[in-house]
């Protein structure tokens, strides 16, 4: 197939190689991007309160045959979008796959983890887009499907899906509505449960020797891996990046978990192409291995030769000079975020309320800082009893130190960082942040301008303490704005200094203002921020959640806030090899 499996770069980045590692079960390979993918946070938090279902988490792998062709020069460049339809009608999102350009018959690698519940009946629908080439340098989860090509769509419940024998279903691409009879193609859904298991491997390959199939330049190569399945198909579990112009690569490490590999003796086809930016990747040369003779090589230190398959008018395989190695190989267990919550591991929470102008002046019924004297919340006590329910369930004492920005003292200064509280820096639970928010109203005029730096920075100093005496906490700085921030760079400098920190971000806008920066701050678009002086930030820190859009119905509050903590926490402690305070 030597398809273009494209994500950001045209396709010549790592697919589902340990990039998605997040939040699944047992601390694995979570993708789900919607509400119906498992998350250990939101499961735990209403588990906690009772509201338990019965589920399976499952991952379903998608493939297509016969699309339709919409481009005039190539082939169309498919991606799929997987929805859940809520009892209400509407469509909740689960999550996209990655782009493969200029195939009609795509088998996509990243999957879409679904949480089955056997006493509901959940609907699924599919959505195939032909991506535009201006946008295949735009990561999956933040293009605009409005801007592509729509292929088809198919739908189906998921006990349909795991009720079949081998676990896959063929569905019928229609146009939307289904009021065509025109055929679109087919949609091939195949659902696996998803392993309740940390064990995985980490694995650094190389080759020497590859065949050159470049006329005025080397071969540029990339390696996908598939695992064989019952049936005697395969699926593609990952693929690596791609290594222009070498012909004696070595590609970047790949984490395997036991749900891409099942077990240690099933058997994986290992291709190496080179790589074609018009996805017309041409096969170098294959082997077959499992993980089990994956690490038997490691420590042999030999190679195995690649084989040519055999083709129209050679009927044998043939064997290449060309060697594969495994040039590490190490087995990890992956903790998941309830391995260490439950350990003992602490979450402390802060929080940072805006005080300046553009949220209008509090005395009027316009302003976000209006308190109604009929008991009417306003859109930050809102914001604070919705988020603190959240919050202060994961934070073991609920305590938090409670500041404000961009206010003016009485002594007519503007701080940019000041206790809500007076003199006490912390309150104690959603009561306390209510009562310092309302107190402060009083005593502090809105200013400006809109400066985060100094409360990211002071957080950073908690932080810093805490992982210097060696404490097992994690913060997260919860800040409450309006909008627009005045000081980006320099708060994206600060973000990166922290980056290093036991520290996420978590951003919730209020009122209808323009939250671009806030997106870029974010950093949900692939590229980790920058500062001032070239340096990158070691991972993501910060969410931003849009009340607007919590209040909409598009996303729940809990499944917004919580959506990214769990992966962001596991970056951390996977990064430092810390493990859960019970593992010795």
């Amino acid at each position: 197939m030597g398809n273009c499996f494209s994500d950001v770069k045209g396709g010549q980045q790592a697919v589902g190689g340990g990039a998605q590692l997040a939040v699944g079960g047992a601390g694995g390979d979570g993708s789900a991007a919607g509400g119906a993918g498992h998350n250990d946070a939101v499961d735990h938090f209403f588990r906690a309160k009772g509201e338990v279902a019965l589920f399976t988490p499952i991952e379903l792998s998608l493939s297509a045959s016969k699309l339709c062709d919409l481009d005039y020069i190539s082939k169309s460049d498919p991606m799929a979008v997987v929805y859940m339809k809520r009892r209400n009608g509407k469509l909740e999102e689960l999550g996209r796959t990655e782009v493969i350009m200029n195939n009609l018959d795509p088998t996509w690698i990243q999957k879409i983890n679904v949480t089955y519940q056997f006493e509901i009946v959940q609907t699924l629908v599919f959505r195939v887009y032909d991506v535009d080439t201006e946008y295949h340098t735009i990561p999956v989860k933040m293009l605009k499907l409005e801007n592509q090509d729509f292929l088809g769509e198919a739908s189906c419940v998921v006990s349909e899906i795991v009720t079949k024998r081998d676990q896959s279903l063929i569905l019928n691409l229609h146009s939307r509505g289904g009021h065509s009879s025109k055929n679109l193609g087919t949609l091939t859904v195949h659902a696996e449960e998803i392993v309740a298991s940390r064990n995985a491997v980490e694995i650094t390959f190389r080759c020497s020797d590859l065949v050159n199939k470049d006329l005025l330049s080397k071969s540029d190569p990339f390696l996908r891996i598939s695992r064989v399945v019952e049936t005697g198909g395969s699926i593609p579990v990952c693929k690596t990046e791609v290594v222009n112009n070498n012909l004696n690569p070595t590609w970047k490490p790949l984490r395997l978990t036991m749900q891409q590999f099942v077990s240690k003796e099933t058997p994986l086809v290992i291709e190496c192409f080179d790589f074609n930016s018009n996805g017309n990747h041409l096969l170098i040369g294959k082997l077959q291995k499992s993980v089990a003779e994956l690490e038997n090589l490691h420590k042999s230190r030999a190679g195995a030769k690649l084989i040519a398959p055999s083709s129209g008018f050679r009927h044998h395989e043939k064997v290449l000079r060309s060697e594969f190695f495994v040039e590490r190989f190490v087995e990890k267990q992956l903790y998941s975020f309830l391995d260490y919550i439950s350990s003992g591991f602490e979450l402390s929470f802060m929080v940072a309320v805006d005080f300046t102008a553009s949220n209008g002046n509090p005395r009027s019924r316009d302003s976000l800082h209006y308190i109604d004297p009929s008991g009417r919340l306003n859109a930050y006590q809102q914001a604070i009893m919705e988020v603190g329910e959240v919050i202060q369930f994961y934070d073991s004492d609920r305590r938090f130190p409670a500041w404000g920005f961009g206010g003016r003292a009485h002594n007519g200064s503007v701080s940019h960082c000041f206790n809500l509280n007076g003199s006490l820096a912390e309150v104690e639970g959603v009561e306390g942040i209510m009562a310092a928010y309302t107190s402060a109203l009083h005593n502090v005029t809105l200013a400006g301008p809109t400066l985060f730096g100094q409360v990211v920075n002071k957080a950073a100093d908690i932080a810093g303490h805490s992982l210097s005496c060696h404490q097992a906490k994690y913060y997260i700085l919860l800040i409450i704005t309006d909008g627009v921030v005045t000081d980006l760079q320099e708060t994206i400098n600060s973000v990166v200094r922290a980056s290093d920190l036991p520290l996420s971000i978590l951003i919730v806008g209020v009122g209808a203002a323009d939250f671009k920066s806030m997106e870029v701050l974010d950093a949900d678009n692939g590229r980790r921020l920058e500062s001032s002086t070239g340096r990158i930030a070691t991972r993501d820190i910060v969410q931003f959640v849009p009340m607007r859009e919590v209040h909409g119905g598009q996303i729940s509050v809990v499944q917004a806030l919580l959506e990214e903590l769990p992966s962001q926490f596991l970056t951390y402690v996977r990064s430092r090899d810390i493990k859960p305070l019970n593992v010795f």
